[in-house]
């Protein structure tokens, strides 16, 4: 019982950090990036199986971390208000050509990130060629150019 609380606890919170982490945190990954989710999941692994590293146990915090990641996609599915709180929504951060510095600001975006997106997508090179850049739920940037 020891290994499912153990792992309830750690499952929720690395679930609330990544969520205060920010959408863009995980899909632009950097090699120090890379390197720091290595070594949280070294910790993380100690934390989860403490001093019993048996087989058992491992198999029981996989079973217990899964079951916790399907459950709550079960929640999430049933109460769309909590899985928008879970995951987030699109967020629009150029609107016509206008950069919204204030959601941008909020989800560390700057125009930088929005031209290299409109670059590699839609080959743009500039805002006013942009009519909508939307953050998605996974942290990339959508690009819908002026016609």
């Amino acid at each position: 019982m020891d290994a499912v609380l153990r792992a309830a606890a750690i499952y929720f919170a690395v679930l609330v950090l990544f969520r205060l982490a920010g959408r863009r945190t995980l899909s632009e990954l950097t090699t120090f990036d890379f390197v720091l989710l290595l070594i949280i999941g070294e910790a993380t692994q100690q934390a989860l199986l403490g001093d019993d590293f048996s087989l058992t146990n491992a198999v029981l915090v996989i079973v217990s971390l899964i079951s916790l990641n399907i459950g709550l996609s079960l929640i999430k599915r049933q109460f769309p208000g909590f899985g928008k709180y879970m995951d987030g929504e699109p967020m629009l951060i150029v609107e016509y050509g206008k950069f919204l510095e204030q959601r941008a600001r909020k989800s560390r975006v700057d125009v930088n990130d929005i031209l290299e997106a409109a670059r590699y997508t839609q080959g743009l090179e500039r805002l006013d060629q942009i009519k909508f850049a939307i953050l998605e739920k996974d942290g990339k940037i959508s690009i819908i150019p002026n016609q």
